[in-house]
């Protein structure tokens, strides 16, 4: 009998036997793989008609009343199975993760097109014939489990490839550096950025003393703060999720360390991995940020999970970044600081292959809390280097996983299992679940387990050269340079991602209470003084001097020259980033009606949207069928004004129509609110026949006066983001046109909301 087996009969035991995955989702069915079929074996399904019964076996005919000493007497100790229900829920909970606590994770595969046996012969990256099962955990990284999703935090990237060579698990972030280059330096940088200890405040932000106290101190952590600081960490979502059997994400991932990748001849490269998503990279506005979290503090998990059940699979294609070993000294930064990137100028992403998530965890805690995933879990071919972050990191994660899931047989949890055969002498230890016959110690007299030869697939590390020297606390030469790349990111970014940087910088160090804090951060960001005064020529001034201005202190004095440089590679607005793309598909369009509204011009905007791969969900005064001014015509409503805010929808087009409910509308408010707070935070905004007067008079007054009047011939009229029309049904094919071209910009930052308040 094998394990699998024998837990189900211990846990079923008198029970009908548990069928194996006989009712899979559509979406669980589209990918069958060597892993969902060993999960199956430990899956028990409670859809079907049971029988409660107690761990072992008994069936209960009461579960809702405890065994008493007469009708209302003491309950009694002796009531096996009260005892047994409290005592187990006692004991649910297990330690969160002391860092990526909150998280989201589906199961998925990788297939590879481009082979690279250049420069690395494990198979993943080698056999185009392969499908191989992945499973992934995005997290935030600071706050607790319960804490919202839409924080401004690094986000993390975590893959494991279960692989016929034994588990690939590439632990990165949604960030392509980290705040420090050694991992001796973690455990502080995690103490400060938590709550402060002396109170629990504040939950999942980096807005407080301890953590700017730590980062100014800390000068090798500036070119991660500009990526911490930019949109980068406040996504629009894990993922984008059109309707259509294209799939895509909305968040790069990083491997972020620099690995080692060996080929059959022996030779070496450094190597990093790259998550490029399928329609390209956006965030949310910092205001829109702050309403979901209290709106929707699931709005990421939420996000991914309605996709995936939705066939609206997401997808990244996986690029390598490859240097020979002979080219490890030819730039001017370590390729080994994991607070450096490689600019694609000088060394081009090559993409092989892509992942597709396609399936949701049937048990958030047996697989998304219980996966453990580790940095040196690597296969042949795929090795470390010498990156001083990635070595104890290694270690750690080994630690922390025995520590959280209590017991060092963690490796048995059905989702860390392996889908290759494992056998070694490893023995016993808290919860062992394997029944280990033969011999547990090598040589032994039966010759097994063995030692495998390399020509038969056992792992052999490559032969690594030692630098010279003595045994010493030191960093490398090239570790000491620290804002060359902060004023890389700071060069590349367009005038409205500068703003948001100056923006954040404020609300961040605006937080702060000690002005010996802001001060000390101040000279640290104060390299950019030269950078604004040369190239910011529509922002006022310097951005160290404006972060200052708007926190009341003096601005400091010296300043470090810039050098000029920058990269097309790394600005989310930009157009010419070619890791960038801009289209309607699978953007969310809110659309708003009310009683009586205009049937042929809602119902033709929602079908051709929809045709488009645009999600169109109808909002109403209530979740039920919305009437039109047609007889017997309606649209149904999935959000009613109350359930919803603009934040949830990329755009927003209000309907026009006749009758009392249209005559109210300058004092319906939840009207009035999405459309002021939409316009402010760049959305598209559209509206058509009587809504434009209510738009231009009520809702936006001042902003787009001269829209109305502007009206072109074929009746629809475009500035800035804002799309209005008449309500006659020939203008419909017009309006879907602009408005979904201005639903592919994503957002119209060229518009002026200096004036708007919501």
């Amino acid at each position: 009998m094998s394990l699998a087996e024998s837990i189900k009969q211990s846990v079923m035991s008198g029970v009908e036997g548990v069928e194996k995955s006989e009712s899979m989702s559509p979406a669980q069915k589209a990918t069958s793989n060597a892993k969902q079929a060993q999960l199956a074996d430990f899956t028990l399904d409670y859809t079907k008609d049971r029988g409660i019964a107690t761990h072992f076996g008994v069936l209960q005919s009461d579960t809702d009343t405890s065994l008493k000493a007469g009708v209302r007497g003491p309950t009694l100790i002796e009531d096996t199975h009260a005892r047994e229900k409290i005592t187990h829920f006692d004991h649910e909970r297990i330690p969160e993760r002391v860092v990526h606590a909150r998280g989201a994770g589906a199961h998925g595969y990788f297939k590879l097109h481009t082979p690279i046996p250049e420069v690395t012969y494990a198979p993943v990256l080698n056999d185009t014939s392969l499908t191989t099962p992945t499973f992934v955990r995005f997290s935030t990284v600071g706050g607790s489990r319960g804490s919202a999703d839409t924080v401004r935090d690094v986000r993390g990237f975590a893959t494991r490839f279960y692989t016929q060579e034994g588990n690939w698990d590439v632990v990165g972030n949604n960030d392509p550096v980290f705040f420090i280059q050694e991992s001796i330096k973690f455990p502080d940088l995690i103490h400060a950025v938590k709550p402060e200890p002396h109170n629990e405040i504040p939950q999942a932000q980096s807005a407080h003393d301890n953590f700017w106290d730590f980062i100014s101190r800390t000068p090798e952590s500036l070119h991660m703060i500009m990526w911490h600081l930019s949109d980068r960490n406040i996504p629009r979502s894990l993922r984008y999720d059109p309707p259509s059997a294209l799939t895509v994400s909305m968040m790069q991932g990083f491997g972020v360390h620099t690995f080692i990748c060996v080929n059959a001849k022996g030779e070496r490269s450094f190597v990093k991995f790259h998550w490029k998503p399928k329609l390209g990279i956006h965030s949310l506005v910092w205001d829109e940020a702050l309403k979901i979290s209290g709106q929707d503090p699931d709005f990421h998990r939420r996000d991914l999970w309605d996709a995936i059940e939705a066939g609206a699979y997401p997808e990244w294609e996986l690029g390598v970044q490859v240097v020979p070993e002979a080219n490890e000294h030819d730039f001017d930064f370590d390729l080994l600081d994991a607070t450096k990137i490689i600019p694609e100028e000088l060394v081009p992403i090559k993409y092989i292959g892509k992942m597709v998530l396609d399936r949701n965890p049937d048990d958030y805690f047996a697989e998304t809390e219980q996966v453990a995933f580790c940095t040196q879990h690597m296969v042949p071919g795929i090795e470390h280097s010498n990156d001083p972050l990635l070595h104890l990191r290694s270690f750690s994660y080994q630690d922390t996983q025995s520590s959280r899931l209590g017991s060092i047989n963690w490796n048995l949890i059905p989702i860390n299992r392996p889908v290759c055969p494992v056998f070694n002498n490893h023995r016993d230890g808290f919860m062992q679940m394997q029944i280990n016959k033969g011999p547990n110690y090598w040589p032994n007299r039966f010759g097994t387990p063995h030692p495998v030869p390399a020509k038969h697939g056992g792992q052999v590390l490559s032969p690594q050269p030692l630098p010279a020297g003595v045994k010493e606390r030191v960093r490398g030469p090239k570790f000491s340079e620290h804002y060359s790349q902060a004023t890389l990111f700071w060069n590349s970014m367009t005038d409205v991602e500068k703003e948001h940087i100056v923006d954040a910088f404020s609300f961040e160090l605006g937080k702060c209470e000690d002005k010996g804090v802001i001060e000390l951060t101040l000279e640290q960001i104060n390299f950019l003084v030269l950078i604004a005064q040369s190239l910011l020529k529509k922002i006022d001034n310097k951005l160290a001097c404006r972060v200052a201005a708007n926190l009341h202190v003096p601005p400091p004095k010296e300043v470090h020259g810039n050098h000029g440089k920058s990269t097309k590679f790394l600005s989310q607005i930009d157009r010419e980033n070619p890791n960038n793309t801009f289209t309607a598909e699978g953007r969310k369009l809110g659309l708003f009606v009310h009683e009586g509204f205009d049937f042929g011009v809602a119902s033709g905007i929602k079908a051709a949207f929809t045709a488009m791969g645009i999600i169109v969900a109808v909002v109403g005064p209530r979740k039920d069928k919305i009437k039109s001014h047609t007889d017997g015509a309606f649209l149904e409503a999935q959000f009613t004004f109350e359930t919803c805010r603009s934040t949830l929808f990329d755009a927003v087009l209000f309907v026009g129509g006749t009758g009392a409910e249209y005559d109210k509308l300058k004092r319906q408010g939840r009207w009035l609110y999405a459309a002021r707070e939409a316009f402010m935070h760049f959305k598209p905004v559209g509206a058509s026949g009587s809504a434009v007067d209510w738009l231009a008079k009520y809702a936006l007054p001042g902003e787009i006066d001269h829209l109305v009047g502007n009206l072109k011939e074929d009746g629809v009229a475009v500035e800035q983001g804002v799309v209005v029309a008449g309500s006659q049904l020939k203008e419909v094919p017009a309006l879907v046109k602009c408005l979904s071209e201005e639903i592919a910009k994503h957002r119209a930052w060229g518009r002026d909301v200096s004036a708007i308040a919501a």
